[in-house]
């Protein structure tokens, strides 16, 4: 179907590139992406590709848009603080290319839906902010042979490459066979993440995604590309496929997707207590238990728990002997996952007594005092 004059207009600048041409624009018309996660990552990927003229565009996402979200999720802005993700998506993507069909998924991935998801879809795109949904995504794209454009952010560096052993290259699992140990590892809530750093990463994933669909271009497969933003500076690792990968190697062990959720909610459980189990605890002098807020001061200035103690995961290596292994201890951070580090390392020096916050003073801002800042 040859491109209308609406498009020739729209896509001149594309028209005029010999590697495009109307061919190719009509290559890209034709092409389906799924974005899997629609935040940072996410946000520039479906600006650019709605942008570029993909004709099909589909946004997984089932969370909703928090105030916190907009210092780099640019498919959301300040009205839509609340709103599910998918919608506020499908109005801005539609409001910058109306020519572009947006299909929404307000779900979460599982091991029950992702392959039906993303069957349907010739790319899909890795936006996820963890480790569950990006194993299931890497899994999934691998048992249904498509590409999997991958990017990942943490502070001030980030992460690209094309995983898709079909076309000879290796799988995610190629480089990191499992994921860390629950608590191990901060997400970006707990860590923090420099706004643009996203737009950095997923704009190349969107490079990625177009040159797939057009079929030109050298692609980041067999290559991982690092970048620092704080050194200004790209470099790239050369990876290959591995014959043992647990997923895509020559003899799998795995062959039914694994959703890591449901695993590391049975492993942490056990170990945690709710907001309102520590506010019981401290309404009770008799309890005896102690508070250790382990996120970094920055962090405390902000906002903080009465009566907790500061003792930073970072200096807590150090410092761990501050504290007495016959008392009871409840620790904190933001959301639960670095208290969940420091109650691991503290077992592994002879403490018995600990708990860690679910939620970490995020859930003690929702539920218990909403005058605590949210940050």
């Amino acid at each position: 179907m040859e491109l209308n004059d609406n498009e020739l207009r729209r896509y001149s600048r594309h028209l005029i590139l010999p590697e495009v041409g109307a061919i190719g624009q009509r290559k890209i018309r034709a092409a389906s992406v799924l974005c899997v996660g629609a935040g940072g990552l996410g946000s520039p990927v479906a600006l650019y590709l709605a942008a570029a003229g993909v004709g099909r565009l589909g946004i997984l996402d089932f969370d909703r848009v928090d105030l916190s979200n907009l210092q780099r999720q640019l498919l959301h802005g300040t009205p839509d603080v609340g709103r599910l993700k998918v919608d506020s998506a499908r109005e801005t993507i539609q409001r910058l290319n109306p020519e572009v069909e947006v299909v929404t998924f307000p779900l979460r991935l599982n091991r029950d839906n992702a392959l039906d998801l993303l069957r349907p879809w010739d790319i899909i795109v890795d936006g996820t902010d963890n480790f569950p949904a990006r194993y299931l995504t890497n899994d999934a794209c691998v048992m249904l042979g498509k590409p999997n454009v991958y990017g990942s952010i943490f502070r001030f560096e980030g992460q690209a490459s094309l995983f898709a052993p079909h076309l000879g290259g290796p799988c995610y699992r190629c480089l990191f066979p499992e994921p860390p140990p629950p608590g191990s590892a901060p997400s970006c809530a707990e860590a923090g993440v420099l706004g643009v750093l996203p737009g950095i990463i997923g704009t190349i994933q969107a490079t990625e995604a177009l040159k797939l669909a057009l079929g030109c271009g050298e692609s980041l497969l067999n290559r991982l590309l690092l970048f620092d933003a704080l050194g200004m500076r790209f470099r790239e690792i050369k990876v290959r496929p591995d014959p043992g990968c647990p997923v895509c190697g020559k003899n799998p062990s795995i062959k039914e997707l694994i959703d890591y959720n449901l695993d590391c909610q049975t492993i942490m459980n056990t170990d945690e207590v709710t907001v309102k189990e520590l506010k019981q605890a401290l309404d009770n002098p008799a309890s005896g238990i102690r508070v250790i807020d382990v996120r970094e001061l920055a962090e405390y200035q902000v906002a903080r728990i009465p009566g907790a103690q500061l003792l930073p995961l970072s200096e807590l290596t150090q410092r761990w002997g501050e504290l007495d292994p016959s008392k009871e201890y409840y620790l904190h951070c933001k959301a639960g996952v670095r208290s969940m580090k420091a109650l691991l390392f503290l077992r592994q020096q002879g403490f018995k007594h600990l708990k860690s916050v679910k939620g970490g003073i995020s859930a003690w801002s929702d539920e218990i005092d909403a005058s605590v800042p949210k940050y």
